[in-house]
């Protein structure tokens, strides 16, 4: 079993900034993909970034290239989200997802077998 678990949303203003943490625990394999998705009301849960554990790939939802980084650091088994130039449109529940790779599908959320609880991100106007 893997345990996820977010950090770091918060309220920011548009044009601003904020970094987000997932701290992955029980990890059994040794190639994982893991994202970002989010979530706002009313809307289904949306891709926004994946990137292998090794760090080797990333994919970024066209909505958040150029503005949004995912990286993983090993030494704290721990996945982040550096969020830059925020827009209102961002506000969204923001979830980190995990399972081994396999395939391509990794930004259909059916793609992961482990979740986090989500974080809250607000930008204001």
């Amino acid at each position: 079993q893997v345990y996820l678990q977010e950090s770091g949303g918060g309220l920011v203003q548009a044009g601003g900034s904020l970094s987000l943490s997932c701290v992955a625990s029980g990890h059994p394999f040794s190639t994982y993909a893991l994202a970002w998705f989010r979530q706002a009301p009313g809307k289904e849960r949306e891709f926004v970034a994946a990137i292998s554990w090794s760090g080797g790939s990333t994919d970024y939802a066209d909505s958040v290239k150029g503005r949004f980084t995912i990286s993983s650091h090993k030494a704290n088994n721990t996945l982040y989200l550096q969020m830059n130039s925020l827009k209102p449109e961002d506000t969204a529940v923001y979830y980190c997802a995990a399972a081994p790779l396999h395939g391509t599908g990794y930004a259909d959320p059916g793609y992961y077998d482990y979740w986090g609880r989500g974080t809250q991100v607000t930008v204001s106007s």
